[in-house]
Parts: structure tokens; C-alpha cells; sequence
């Protein structure tokens, strides 16, 4: 045999085995298609058997085709839905998928973009279902057992400030509802659903006034509260400050009575004792009374009319003692 034709002989061997063979990732899962039929079981599918390496096929009549193993991310668009209670939130949502069955998979969707489209609408519509059949406070809460932080001071015990409403599922019991309801809806087409989650919820803006009003009555109440609590302990405050100060006023003027009282009766006495040492000292006495009175009853516009007989007018004529026959003063 020629060179030359052991040379084509070995380039059409190795160009068959090269069109033949390939090989498989531990990220990817593939199914062989014969004129765009599938053929034989798909490989590396089974995420409990790793069947990554080389493998071979029918030269030039089979296709191979690689399907994501990998689990996938699904961030679905924002969307307003009016609660039970007819108030409008905008929830976004993610989940996590994986391709399941690729054969399934290229059928009925072909690519990942079609895929998404197709959880978009699934999964979106759940969401849309459970949240519109559900009260605002089953979205926000995440469980139901939950109990929030209560100063027991701020408020009575009869009020509701700071006392969330009863819930019966809880944002958690919600995500879990709505991966139950859209996981029969996406397994025909391939796809496992893993997980679904609530991104954000944001309040419309109604609803956020509502909520901020709420808030401001509840800090009000707690504000009134403390004002009355505040002028209840002024009042008592101000009652004991006018009581001890009565107290105080009525003891410190008894005692000054008291000294008053001790000082005119040891005065009366220490002038009783000198003034009735002698007939002197008596007679003086009577005379520094009688200026006394005339200065007290007497001014400078003043108009006095006596006899000539009154005592007063003894002393305007004379300074000494009361002549004979005369009553002694």
C-alpha cells in the first residue's frame, strides 16, 4: 500500500473518531439528537450520578447538545397586587430552578430564555394569587408566632399601641405555598423549582401614608400619655410645695409669736421693776408715757381743744408734779 493512501487511510480514521467522541462537563448534562430526534438517555442528568468524561456517538448523524446542570437563578420583574384588604403593594420575588429533564426541556422550551418567560408567567401569577387572597399583614410578618418588643410603660394595659394584628400563615407559609403550587406547573416542561423568595415589598404610596398616620397617632397617644403623666406629678408636686410652705409659714410665725410674747412680758416686767423702784421713777414713767401720746395723737395740722382741768393740758403748763387737791396721775 502507498503512503499516500495510508496517509488518508489514518486522517479518515481520526477524523472519524474526532467527530465521534466528545466529552462532558460536571456542569452540564447532554442528550444526543439523531436528524433533530432525540435519542438514547440523557447524561450526567442524575445529580446522584456523575457521569462527566468522554463519551462517543454515531458520527455526522448525531448532534450533541448541552443543557445547563447548574441551578439557576430566576429574578422576577416587580409587580403591584392589591392585598385583601385593598391595599396596593409592589412585590419582587427570585427563585432558584434547575432543568430537570433536558430531553422535556428542549422539547417544549428549547432555551433558557424561554424558560424565564415561562417562570415569569408561573411563578408570577401564584404570587399575584396568594398575595390578593391574603391581608397586608400576612405579606410583611414572616411568621406568625412572632411577638414584637413591648414597652409596657408607654402604654395601658387595654391599649393597642405597639400590638401587632393576629396573623394566620406569616410571609414564610406564603413563599412556601406558592413553590407548592408552582412546582406541578413547571415540572411538564423540565424545570425543578427549588426555592421561591420575596426580594422587597414596598408600600404604593397610599399605603404609605396610611401607615405613617398610624405611626403618628400611636406616637401621639404615647406623647399624650406622658404629658398627662407629667402633669399629674407637676400638680402633686406643686400641692406638696404649697403645703410644706403653709407648714413652714405657720411654724416659723408661732415662734415668732412665742418670742414676741417672752420679750413683751420680760419687758413689761424689767419696766414694772424699774418703774416701781421709787415715786420718781413712777411719775417719770407717767410723764415719757404722756409724750408718748401726745406724739401719736398729735401732728402738724393737728387741732386739740381740752379743759383746764385735763391732764394733757397739765403738762402745757407746767412739768411739775400735780398740785394739792388735785388727783395724782
Amino acid at each position: 500500500m502507498k503512503a499516500p493512501a495510508i496517509f488518508a487511510a489514518i486522517l479518515a480514521l481520526l477524523i472519524l473518531v474526532l467527530s465521534s467522541a466528545y466529552t462532558v462537563s460536571e456542569i452540564e448534562q447532554v442528550f444526543i439528537t439523531q436528524f433533530g430526534r432525540p435519542v438514547g438517555d440523557p447524561i450526567n442528568a442524575n445529580p446522584e450520578r456523575n457521569q462527566a468524561g468522554l463519551h462517543f456517538k454515531l458520527p455526522f448523524i448525531q448532534q450533541v447538545n448541552r443543557i445547563e446542570k447548574r441551578i439557576l437563578e430566576w429574578n422576577g420583574p416587580a409587580v403591584d397586587i392589591p392585598t385583601s384588604d385593598k391595599l396596593y403593594i409592589s412585590v419582587d420575588s427570585f427563585a432558584r430552578w434547575r432543568i430537570s429533564d433536558p430531553v422535556v426541556y428542549y422539547k417544549g422550551l428549547h432555551d433558557e430564555r424561554s424558560a424565564l418567560a415561562r417562570l415569569n408567567n408561573i411563578i408570577g401569577g401564584e404570587t399575584k394569587n396568594f398575595i390578593a387572597a391574603h391581608n397586608l399583614i400576612e405579606v410583611v410578618r414572616s411568621q406568625k408566632n412572632r411577638k414584637t418588643v413591648r414597652d409596657e410603660t408607654l402604654v395601658d394595659a387595654n391599649s393597642t399601641i405597639g400590638v401587632l394584628p393576629p396573623i394566620e400563615f406569616g410571609r414564610s407559609k406564603l413563599e412556601q405555598d406558592i413553590l407548592a403550587a408552582s412546582q406541578p406547573l413547571l415540572a411538564p416542561w423540565g424545570i425543578e423549582l427549588l426555592d421561591v423568595r420575596f426580594k422587597r415589598i414596598n408600600y404604593k404610596a397610599g399605603v404609605v401614608e396610611k401607615i405613617y398616620s398610624r405611626m403618628s397617632s400611636e406616637r401621639k397617644q404615647i406623647a399624650e400619655r406622658f404629658r398627662s403623666e407629667g402633669a399629674g406629678e407637676a400638680a402633686k408636686i406643686i400641692g406638696r410645695k404649697e403645703r410644706d410652705l403653709l407648714e413652714i409659714q405657720s411654724g416659723a410665725y408661732r415662734k415668732e409669736q412665742e418670742i414676741k410674747g417672752k420679750a413683751d412680758a420680760e419687758a413689761t416686767s424689767i419696766y414694772s421693776q424699774a418703774y416701781n423702784s421709787s415715786p420718781a421713777a413712777a411719775d417719770f414713767y407717767q410723764f415719757v408715757k404722756t409724750l408718748d401720746t401726745y406724739q401719736k395723737s398729735l401732728g402738724k395740722d393737728s387741732t386739740l381743744i381740752l379743759t383746764s382741768d385735763s391732764d394733757l393740758f397739765r403738762l402745757f403748763k407746767h412739768m411739775g408734779t400735780p398740785a394739792k387737791g388735785e388727783p395724782a396721775k
